[in-house]
């Protein structure tokens, strides 16, 4: 009879295979599972072509080109020098007009009887005048036959200056009241052409305010506005071209005025230009003006598309290629200004390097890349009269098929 004791080895004999299975798969389960945890790998990145541009140095083309309008050296805007109701306005926008001509005219009832009651004043001054006149007379004779003492006749002629005074005193304010009847008339100072047309008729308008803007003829102006970091370098009397906008010839003019303070609302300088009347297009017209002093065309420069620029942060950057590798690297640039469809480099490049010019934005530093080659016209013709070739004897073969049946 066996023992418990010996029985155990058994035991364990018999049941340690299946354990130790039951141990493995639960092992393989695991590793399975950790396998299916663990994240793929990323898929190597594609080699991308792209255009590339060689950096050289070229001269620059873009011309300093400013918006101007022509005026006339001298516009006046003239006004009333009486306030009062514009009962008539016989000038109208572009109208021609000459020196002394009427172009609108106030209510002139209240001044033209002011004016009347002046001459009413002077009539009793001289009347007033002439008496004391008479009596500084008969009292002159009277003292020559020592009838009176000379102190009467002092009064007289002391009576006779106050009239006197009082007459011209008279005739002074009828005088100032006939001009202000003659200044309910507006007239042309010069002449000139309407610019502007300021009131109405039936408006109350004061004495000054502006009614009429008159273009004096004689000299023209160019007018244009500069930024500020360019009117450092205009001076009077240097040059300028002026083109119209709607063509035509060319002309030559001189900067004559540079404004000594910026426009408050734009905050640029106007400048002036003077050109030859007898040639300048019409009032208000608007051209181009091109300054000498300002002028960069023919300077050497670096130049880059601008499709070549990416924004890195707050700078401009460029991708630049490296041969030896096949990579690019980004490469910060200064960008002085534009050259029409180019940008001007100021800093940051040298001549020689190459700079990817297009798809700036799918590029990584260190990226491979492959540099793009565009098919040639000639392999595209020589292709499409291959397959010319490969397709006409088709409808000839079916013709003859056609033809025997």
């Amino acid at each position: 009879m066996r023992t418990p004791q010996a029985q155990l080895p058994q035991q364990g004999l018999f049941f340690g295979p299946f354990r130790l299975f039951r141990y493995t798969g639960s092992l393989g389960a695991a590793a399975l599972l950790l396998a299916a945890c663990t994240p793929a790998a990323p898929p190597p990145e594609p080699v991308r072509a792209v255009k590339l541009v060689t950096v050289g140095v070229g001269a620059l083309q873009a011309r300093q080109d400013y918006s101007g309008e022509v005026r006339a050296r001298t516009e006046s805007r003239l006004g009333f020098r009486v306030a009062g109701k514009i009962v008539q306005r016989q000038a109208e926008l572009g109208q021609r007009v000459r020196a002394g001509q009427v172009l609108a005219q106030l209510d002139p009832q209240d001044y033209q009887l002011a004016s009347a009651a002046a001459q009413a004043q002077v009539s009793a001054a001289q009347t007033q005048h002439d008496l004391a006149a008479a009596d500084f007379q008969r009292f002159a004779a009277l003292k020559a036959q020592n009838f009176i003492s000379g102190a009467e006749l002092d009064r007289r002629e002391a009576s006779l200056k106050a009239a006197r005074a009082s007459l011209a005193q008279a005739r002074a304010q009828a005088a100032a009241q006939g001009n202000q009847a003659a200044y309910t008339r507006l007239v042309a100072t010069a002449d000139g052409v309407v610019t502007g047309v300021e009131a109405e008729v039936g408006q109350v308008v004061s004495a000054g305010t502006p009614v009429l803007r008159i273009a004096q003829d004689g000299a023209r102006d160019v007018v244009f506005a500069v930024p500020e970091d360019k009117v450092v370098h205009l001076k009077v009397g240097q040059v300028v071209t002026v083109r119209s906008w709607a063509g035509g010839a060319t002309l030559q003019g001189q900067v004559r005025e540079v404004a000594a303070s910026a426009d408050p609302v734009t905050r640029t300088f106007a400048v002036r230009a003077d050109i030859d009347a007898a040639q300048a297009p019409p009032l208000g017209a608007t051209v181009h003006v091109m300054p000498a002093a300002l002028s960069l065309v023919g300077l050497p420069a670096i130049k880059l598309p601008t499709t070549a620029l990416r924004q890195e942060g707050t700078s401009t950057a460029v991708w630049v290629y490296d041969a030896d590798t096949g990579t690019v690297r980004s490469q910060t640039v200064q960008v002085a200004t534009a050259d029409g469809n180019e940008a001007v480099i100021a800093d940051g490049l040298v001549p020689g390097m190459q700079v990817v010019s297009t798809g700036v934005h799918v590029l990584t530093p260190g990226q491979k890349v492959g540099i793009y080659e565009q098919k040639s016209a000639q392999g595209h013709a020589s292709k499409a009269q291959a397959a010319t070739k490969t397709v006409a004897p088709v409808p000839a073969a079916s013709t003859s098929a056609s033809a025997t049946r």
